[in-house]
């Protein structure tokens, strides 16, 4: 932030009443200028804001093709750092609050995959025999790794349109951060949990032998979302002896056992068309972050559906939480008075290899 930024100390005492009379006027000021990015698991204070709404990939598909200068992105870190990827030159990406990371991303750094890949050649030969798949929530150094290692990106819509891509180049797959996006993946194309193990990054060789690394068909890291980590088979079950005929539907990053009782698995997106396009009066369990599941029952309620949240205890994205209206207004009044804060800039060496495994995505998956 330059020395003639309005500092974010002036915003903290506003009220939200105060804040939207200056987002929407900075929005108006700003016209064509701007575009406010709201990924789904955004607060609505600050969700209602955005120009565009989905998940991470979208939404920066959508930045990187319209008019604005300025991609403001109500999300966190990550997703920022591939709208920067993805955006043309002469865009700037913004993050209201640089605080607003992803534990999950934070599970996986380049250190720890570096030494991963290292220590998997004391086995066999890795960039022979492994392709690296990164989850779309990770950080833009690990993809830029996937791209050099003849890797790519998957999201929770493709990944296993992605992992078939992966075994046509190599025989095994070592897939990061997220173990259960992988687990569940591989499960569905029929690859046995005994061919699925999991690099516990904090023991040598991930606390695995050499016969079983050999025999692995995918190598899962040791990551999870804290949101979807916390549902559990339990839930379902006390659900179900309530509600028998209510539906369950789950986000893949959610553990394997509450997928295997889920009627339906998908990403965000087929979460929110499939309970859009269900019958009117129908109920409900969803399994995945609190800020979605609940717009989910404002918008659909007219229709008589109930729509209930999976976990007894209050989870969302606390990362994500921390974009709040007073710093999305701080950053719109400093882009009219002419400063750029908290951009996000992904070094060009390294965003080039980043775009080149999130490109081999898009033509597996466009």
């Amino acid at each position: 932030m330059s020395s003639s930024a309005i500092p974010i100390q002036h915003y903290a005492q506003l009220d939200d009443a105060e804040c939207a009379q200056r987002i929407l006027a900075a929005k108006e000021r700003l016209g064509e200028r701007l575009v406010i990015l709201g990924h789904h698991y955004q607060r609505e204070e600050v969700f209602h804001y955005a120009d565009f709404t989905g998940d991470s990939l979208k939404l920066s598909r959508q930045a990187a093709t319209s008019k604005a200068e300025f991609i403001v992105f109500c999300g966190v870190h990550f997703m920022a750092e591939v709208a920067d990827i993805l955006s043309r030159p002469e865009q700037i990406s913004i993050l209201p609050d640089l605080s607003a990371g992803c534990s999950m991303a934070d599970m996986a750094n380049l250190a720890s995959v570096e030494q991963a890949w290292r220590e998997l050649a004391q086995v066999l030969d890795p960039d022979e025999q492994v392709t690296p798949v990164t989850y779309i929530n990770s950080a833009a150094d690990l993809k830029a790794f996937c791209g050099r290692h003849g890797g790519i990106v998957c999201t929770s819509s493709n990944a296993r349109k992605v992992l078939e891509w992966s075994f046509a180049q190599r025989e095994k797959v070592l897939f990061f951060p997220d173990q259960h996006l992988g687990r569940n993946t591989g499960y569905t194309m029929g690859i046995p949990l005994e061919e699925m193990v999991v690099w516990d990054f904090d023991l040598p060789l991930g606390g695995l032998s050499a016969e079983q690394i050999r025999a692995a068909k995918v190598i899962l890291w040791k990551g999870f979302c804290s949101v979807h980590q916390m549902f559990q088979a339990e839930h379902i079950d006390r659900f179900k002896e309530k509600f028998p005929e209510a539906q369950v539907i789950s986000h893949p990053e959610s553990p394997f056992e509450v997928c295997r009782k889920s009627d339906h698995v998908g990403s965000t997106e087929y979460i929110i068309n499939t309970v859009r396009d269900s019958a009117p009066g129908s109920r409900w369990l969803v399994g995945t972050e609190l800020n979605l599941v609940n717009r989910l029952h404002q918008q659909f309620k007219h229709e008589g559906k109930q729509v209930h949240f999976m976990s007894p205890t209050v989870c969302m994205c606390s990362t994500m939480f921390r974009i709040d209206p007073q710093h999305l207004a701080w950053t719109l009044e400093n882009l009219v008075a002419g400063q750029v804060v908290n951009r996000i800039v992904v070094p060009a060496e390294e965003a080039a290899s980043a775009r080149l495994a999130l490109e081999r995505m898009l033509e597996v998956s466009p």
